[in-house]
């Protein structure tokens, strides 16, 4: 229980590059991260940063663990779009285009198809989608279940 409020406490950034790429994510308390008047402000956060981390306060972004803003939570390797206001993953391949209304890649064909009830119920086979770039499209895999 004071675990818990003590990450109640608590604020998460980013630290990304000038490209945009998350490096780092993390936790600084609210003390550090609230105004005179005792009200969280991103701003004051990123200069706390910048003093101890020596890494420029522009390049810490606030992110939310509980996802209340900016859609995703910040994960290493993913990225910031600033013009946007979310974190993403990577982008997976180089034809995948941004959703920018679920914050996300997506293949340029959409999803993957749906597997069928005969493929569900298949006790003997586990069968998935994966994406095929050379091909732009959806290669249906099929592994043993017993292997």
């Amino acid at each position: 229980n004071s675990r818990l409020r003590s990450l109640n406490n608590m604020a998460h950034f980013a630290k990304i590059s000038e490209n945009n790429e998350v490096l780092q994510v993390v936790v600084v308390d609210n003390k550090n991260t609230t105004d005179g008047k005792g009200v969280e402000q991103e701003l004051v956060g990123q200069v706390h940063l910048e003093k101890t981390s020596n890494w420029p306060a522009h390049l810490w972004i606030q992110t939310s663990y509980n996802r209340n803003f900016r859609i995703n939570y910040a994960g290493i390797g993913g990225l910031w779009h600033p013009e946007h206001n979310f974190f993403t993953g990577p982008k997976p391949y180089p034809s995948w285009i941004l959703n920018t209304t679920e914050a996300k890649y997506q293949s340029p064909i959409g999803n993957a198809p749906v597997l069928t009830a005969e493929q569900v119920a298949d006790t003997e086979n586990y069968y998935s989608y994966d994406w095929n770039e050379d091909n732009q499209s959806w290669d249906l895999v099929t592994n043993p279940i017993n292997s």
